[in-house]
């Protein structure tokens, strides 16, 4: 009975040193592939990464960094085989991170972002918005994780610029109206059908926006981003003193986005000419 013991005590502690020591080589495995990572070597980290989580499944930094170094070498627009194959791949190493850890912020802004890129490029208008709509999906699910991340309420407002600026493009060109011609829409019907289908979402993305500078006063790209879609939001008004008072504050947040931008230049030039930092 006590030699029964014994055995099933050594076994146990072989079974525990092996599995110490295979951690130890997925984290040496992963100081490898950091390396090569650092390195813009992703084909060289991939491998290395690849066998840190085959030694540990359980890595999570390392699949993260799996993941990451797959979406490193994917180029969108690109429409070779082999691109496709690193965004794939991208996705399913962010997906089993998610499956150990659902709120893991890293994996979902990593989808998000992957999603967003593959609508790049030349591709059919319904295709395009399908991904964005993707995109937005786990944007939206970002922000469920992190309720004040302003990347993710900026991106949810960016995506709705995009899929609206191709509408009110679209309906322009039905109209003859050129791409810079003063507005409203000169149809009344065409423009109460795009009223119907974008007016709601075109405000909840600048709502995304404002909730962005909320976080970050000081945030101008996304005040780049109200000006777009408060100007082109103007295509729906229903007068033209209304469009131009839109088109004012439009204009207000360019020129709020300019000294924004200015502030940050002053101050970044302040603080390398104190030996802060150092000047780009």
């Amino acid at each position: 009975m006590k030699t029964k013991l014994y055995l099933a005590s050594a076994l146990a502690l072989l079974a525990l040193l092996s599995t110490g020591c295979e951690k130890l080589r997925a984290r040496d495995s992963l100081n490898k592939g950091v390396q090569a990572f650092r390195s813009a070597k992703y084909a060289q980290a991939v491998e290395h990464f690849e066998r840190a989580v085959q030694l540990d499944p359980e890595f999570i930094t390392a699949r993260l960094y799996l993941a990451t170094a797959h979406m490193s070498q994917y180029i969108p627009g690109a429409d070779s085989k082999e691109n496709q194959q690193n965004a794939q791949a991208a996705e399913q190493e962010f997906q089993k991170v998610l499956e150990k850890d659902k709120n893991n912020t890293v994996a979902i802004a990593s989808i998000a972002s992957l999603h967003y890129q593959q609508a790049q490029g030349n591709q059919p208008l319904d295709e395009k918005i399908k991904k964005l709509d993707n995109a937005a999906e786990w944007y939206k699910r970002l922000v469920e994780a992190e309720p004040n991340n302003k990347e993710a309420y900026y991106s949810l407002g960016v995506i709705t610029f995009n899929k609206f600026y191709a509408a009110v493009l679209t309906a322009r060109n039905k109209l003859g109206m050129k791409s810079d011609e003063p507005g409203p829409l000169k149809d009344k019907k065409l423009k109460e059908q795009m009223k119907a289908e974008w007016l709601e979402k075109v405000n909840a993305g600048i709502a995304n926006l404002e909730k962005a500078l909320q976080i970050d006063p000081e945030y101008d790209d996304a005040m780049a981003y109200l000006n777009l879609l408060i100007r082109y939001r103007a295509d729906l008004d229903d007068t033209t003193e209304q469009y131009k008072k839109d088109v004012e504050v439009a204009d207000n947040w360019v020129q709020k986005s300019l000294e924004t931008n200015k502030i940050k230049a002053d101050r970044v030039a302040k603080k390398a000419a104190t030996g802060g930092i150092k000047a780009e």
